[in-house]
């Protein structure tokens, strides 16, 4: 009886002509397919332990025929715990609101949980439950990912505790806009199914290392998800525990990306004809203090040309508090270069 043989892979010549594709008898097939098992079957049972799903409650007002009326809003999501004495990392918009939240751990426990902190501008949160000798998730490198790699998604969707689901990295250094308008960048996008509930659970790698944090799926797309960094979420967390906040750089502004008139912007070499406006100046600011004032064009920070309100959060994300940047503003057809010295960030400021 001759032995059948399995086509594992096989290439094009660049003239379109077939090369000799790879082909293994069902036995090595069987192999090669139990391996992979064996290797999901191990990083679950090492990382499953630590995820925990949440469930929040938030309060809804509804029109009634008598007036406004509140009522609770259940939500739920998922999170995994990162050290033994009960903080849990999440996403921001799975806690974000609630008035009421509880863990639910791996053993079956239901414990009352408190928000720590969170980070809209990442979707990043840590909350807290009282205990200890919980297991933990080990945060990896996702500096060191590949496309192509295998990743393994474990959350809690529509409520189905610890559900399991594979992949591989289908791009990196994306980015997503957060619920406050700013860029979540260095995104891992994965084709490892996620549905609503999985989000704030664990992206693991094949040496159950968590490198994400499972934050968006497009609607109607498939195969289409998305996961804030371990890199990224390891700072975050570390900020929210030490702080319960994240605080940036901030110039103390409102304003808005307008064209530039084509021979100011000729002049200022300002890219694509426009320039971020100043609307509004915090009294008392960093820029108010530099003497940037409304109506002001913002064409460069320390040397980088704007051409946009994303590269002014891009370059506040990562800037340090208390640093002096030059800033170069195009005020009545002039260059001026504004030396400011960067302060902590409030809300709803730029």
């Amino acid at each position: 009886m001759r032995r059948k043989t399995i086509l594992v892979h096989s290439t094009g010549g660049s003239n379109g002509s077939g090369q000799p594709g790879v082909s293994v008898s069902p036995e090595e097939a069987e192999l090669l397919l139990d391996a992979y098992s064996q290797a999901v079957i191990a990083v679950v049972e090492q990382v499953a332990p630590a995820v925990v799903s949440i469930a929040s409650t938030r309060r809804g007002t509804v029109r009634t025929p008598r007036g406004p009326a509140q009522y609770d809003l259940p939500g739920a999501g998922s999170g995994f715990l990162i050290t033994p004495d009960g903080y849990i990392l999440t996403n921001s918009h799975v806690v974000h609101g609630a008035r009421r939240l509880e863990a639910t751990l791996a053993d079956g426990r239901t414990l009352p949980a408190e928000l720590v902190g969170e980070d809209p501008a990442t979707d990043l949160a840590v909350v807290r439950v009282q205990a200890s000798g919980l297991p933990v998730a080990e945060l990896g490198d996702s500096d060191r990912l590949r496309v192509g790699q295998l990743v393994i998604a474990i959350g809690n969707p529509y409520g189905f505790q610890a559900s399991v689901t594979t992949g591989v990295v289908s791009a990196l250094g994306r980015s997503l806009r957060s619920q406050t308008g700013r860029l979540i960048e260095n995104v891992i996008q994965t084709d490892a199914a996620l549905n609503p509930g999985n989000s704030g659970g664990p992206l693991v790698d094949s040496r159950a290392r968590v490198i994400g944090v499972n934050t968006a799926i497009i609607a109607g797309a498939q195969g289409m998800s998305f996961a804030i960094p371990s890199n990224t979420a390891r700072w975050v967390a570390g900020l929210l525990i030490k702080e319960g906040r994240v605080r940036r750089a901030f110039l103390g502004i409102t304003a808005e990306l307008r064209p530039v008139a084509g021979r100011i912007a000729r002049e200022q070499r300002l890219a694509r004809g426009v320039g971020i406006s100043v609307l509004q100046v915090a009294p008392g600011g960093p820029a108010d203090r530099a003497g940037i004032r409304p109506g002001d064009i913002l064409a460069s920070i320390d040397g980088i040309p704007l051409t946009g309100i994303d590269d002014l959060h891009r370059f506040l994300s990562r800037a340090a508090i208390g640093a002096t940047v030059t800033v170069g503003v195009v005020r009545d057809g002039r260059l001026l270069a504004l030396p400011v010295t960067l302060g902590a960030e409030q809300e709803s400021s730029t």
